[in-house]
């Protein structure tokens, strides 16, 4: 067995820069199967399951974008890619990312909070109906949280094969 050299800062910031996409968007992919076992199994955890969303997009995808972009930076200089596809592409990503995040789904998550306590408490010890306003805000952060992903995947695929 031999030993390879030290690993160079590029290779360091990089696995960083990975990090720190499965960070900020690994659970993402995984709330669409919750929010379905939740309304199907138990409405009543509906409200909490909405409090962690934006939570986790206020700490983890939030931050994760952060470190994300910033290796960006330091592997495009480092690498002289500025004017590589995938290099804009990924700027570009991360800046609508962090928009849709900030301005649509975060305060969609709260108001779906708000609406599934309300809907949860006006329910009382009986079966929980969710409303149509509730519904209809689900409905939006769905439609995003759709694109969202889609946008990661392709970013992904496109920092892999570098067109």
């Amino acid at each position: 067995m031999t030993l390879s050299p030290a690993s160079t800062i590029y290779e360091i910031v990089l696995a960083f820069h990975i990090m720190a996409v499965v960070v900020a968007f690994g659970v993402t992919f995984a709330y669409p199967v919750m929010f379905a076992v939740a309304g199907k199994h138990d409405p009543r955890a509906l409200a909490t399951l909405h409090r962690i969303e934006y939570t986790v997009a206020r700490t983890l995808i939030n931050g994760g974008l952060v470190v994300v972009v910033a290796a960006g930076i330091f592997l495009a200089s480092d690498g002289h890619h500025w004017s590589e596809f995938f290099v804009q592409w990924g700027l570009g990503a991360a800046i609508a990312i962090g928009g849709l995040v900030g301005g649509v789904l975060i305060p969609a998550s709260k108001l779906a909070e708000e609406l599934a306590a309300r809907d949860i408490a006006a329910a009382g010890h009986g079966d929980v109906a969710m409303s149509g306003e509730y519904l209809a805000v689900v409905r939006r952060i769905t439609m995003v949280g759709t694109g969202l992903s889609l946008l990661v995947l392709l970013t992904i695929l496109f920092m892999v094969v570098q067109p």
